[in-house]
């Protein structure tokens, strides 16, 4: 979980908690951000070495969304498909994040 807000951040935790799709807050960084300048385009869409695709991918974001808007990536890449059973799913598609998004608007945003 990669996001600009402590209180998204937090709902989002408490979200995984519930759900049992788990999340964990990792930092944002200058140095990821600085591999995503281009010298024949306005910015990359990938990182310029090994590693960090998750932190770039967030970072990419960080750049089109204005400051005061609430943003989160959540990198659903490693769990999309299950390679055997789990907890919360059997093994193929997982779905991960589905349940943890409906608890997300449920708890917070339904009246």
């Amino acid at each position: 979980l990669f996001s600009n807000s402590d209180t998204l951040s937090e709902r989002l935790i408490e979200g995984g908690k519930q759900t049992g799709e788990q999340l964990w807050r990792l930092p944002l960084g200058e140095f990821y951000d600085k591999q995503l300048n281009s010298e024949i385009a306005d910015v990359r869409n990938t990182s310029t070495g090994r590693g960090g695709g998750r932190i770039t991918a967030a970072q990419f974001l960080k750049r089109f969304v204005k400051d005061e808007v609430k943003w989160a990536h959540i990198d659903i890449a490693a769990i999309a498909l299950a390679k055997s059973s789990l907890p919360i799913c059997p093994n193929g598609a997982s779905g991960f994040g589905v349940r943890l998004l409906n608890q997300l608007i449920a708890a917070n945003f339904e009246v």
